[in-house]
């Protein structure tokens, strides 16, 4: 009786001193730095989140390797820290919330959820909290507004071409094309260079849709580049031309626009017969055409506010 009370004693010992050391390894875990931006920190447990939040997004990047997808969510996390930095410079700090919760909507909507709370319990199930997701998807918004403070005047839209253009389409058919993309930019021509094979390597070891997560600059790159369909109207035309000859599968040959490189992958494509309400797509072709050249500023914006911020990789 004696002995196996000595055991059941040990056993608790044994279980405490584990419990004890599991904590500090947690804390440990938890506590980590791992980068520096100016004096902003980024943990071991904010990548480790940051994974979750991105395979959320684009379920493929589950085939990277740990490094790979470690990189990933570490240069995630450093484009927002960045990011925070310009929003509280430029002191932005309120966003609709009816604005914010549309932009939530999006998101679910995209991963086939149907509501908020349906949401809510996924990404429990995930190991996320949606006041976190919330608040990632509100640094995007307040970014958005500071490109749009900055940017909107020097847009370049005439309304009455793109009203003669549509007009002129008028039961005519058109092609539109599933689209993803992957724009990148450096400092120097030469980092441009080795940038551009790093990513053809790239994009033979882990497709398209993942090479966009490690290396793409856009605001696309969460969500593996997809820009979705497209109709050839709202493209530019430069990008059109290097894309409407390509095969379903094929990606084109770097296009040089404002803000970086642009690699385009044509996923499908179909033709559609152009029955055209004018009062519908006409304000529908001005925002799409909006949205590109702001897209085009945000990435100018980065580059340049980036090359005055300190990162420190530990």
């Amino acid at each position: 009786m004696l002995k196996e009370i000595k055991l059941v004693l040990v056993k608790i010992l044994l279980l405490t001193i584990l419990s004890f050391f599991s904590v500090k390894l947690a804390f440990a875990i938890e506590s980590k730095i791992i980068v520096k931006v100016n004096n902003s920190i980024i943990t071991n447990l904010d990548v480790l989140n940051e994974e979750k939040y991105l395979k959320l997004l684009n379920p493929n990047l589950s085939l990277l390797d740990k490094n790979k997808m470690n990189s990933v969510a570490k240069q995630s996390l450093i484009k927002e820290k960045i990011k925070l930095i310009a929003i509280s410079e430029n002191k932005i700090n309120k966003i609709d919330n009816s604005y914010l919760e549309n932009l939530i909507e999006t998101i679910y909507s995209k991963i086939g959820i149907k509501n908020k709370d349906a949401f809510i319990k996924y990404l429990e199930t995930e190991g996320l909290s949606y006041e976190e997701i919330k608040s990632k998807i509100e640094i995007e918004a307040k970014w958005n507004q500071i490109i749009i403070d900055k940017y909107l005047s020097e847009l370049k839209i005439d309304n009455e071409e793109i009203k003669k253009e549509i007009l002129l389409e008028e039961n005519q058919k058109s092609v539109s094309y599933f689209l993803y993309e992957i724009l990148y930019n450096a400092e120097t021509k030469e980092k441009i260079q080795e940038l551009g094979k790093n990513i053809e390597k790239s994009l033979i070891e882990n497709g398209f849709e993942n090479t966009a997560s490690i290396y793409s600059i856009s605001q696309s790159s969460k969500s593996g580049g997809k820009l979705g369909w497209i109709s050839e109207k709202s493209l530019n035309k430069k990008i059109l031309n290097k894309i409407s000859n390509l095969k379903l599968g094929e990606i084109s040959d770097p296009i040089i626009i404002p803000g970086g490189i642009l690699l385009i992958l044509l996923k499908n494509k179909k033709i559609v017969n152009s029955i055209i309400d004018i009062n519908k797509e006409l304000p529908k072709r001005i925002n799409d055409l909006k949205n590109q050249q702001l897209n085009q500023f945000s990435n100018i914006y980065f580059l340049k506010i980036k090359k005055n911020i300190i990162i420190n990789e530990k």
